[in-house]
């Protein structure tokens, strides 16, 4: 349960270090962002908890492939609020588009035989 808790505030910090630097550097903290530190992490307590390579590298496979569906939110986000529109719409709007992206990475995918 330690294990647990230390992982959880380990990914908790990051994630507050980094909305504490956007206050200051906008740039910086998106910088951070870019970093695939939730990946890394994530490979790390993998590997401690499993020892298991080919897990490892499932994951890290599907991520790249999840991560293209994911990278219009971060035009849509500043183009929807530049325009005006408020920021939850414009969050939804980037979301929806990302998910309905991710469907259609899978679906499109599974015809090259690749499976997520």
């Amino acid at each position: 349960m330690l294990y647990f808790v230390i992982k959880c505030a380990l990914s908790g910090i990051i994630i507050a270090a980094v909305s504490e630097i956007a206050k200051r550097s906008p740039a910086f903290a998106a910088l951070i962002v870019s970093l695939p530190l939730l990946s890394l992490l994530s490979f790390l307590w993998l590997w401690h908890d499993t020892g298991d390579a080919e897990r490892i590298a499932g994951v890290a496979e599907s991520t790249f492939w999840y991560v293209l569906p994911s990278l219009p939110l971060f035009l849509i986000l500043p183009a929807l609020l530049r325009a005006g529109v408020g920021f939850w719409p414009s969050l939804a709007a980037g979301c929806a588009v990302t998910i309905a992206l991710y469907f259609l990475t899978a679906w499109m995918l599974a015809k090259f035989g690749i499976r997520l």
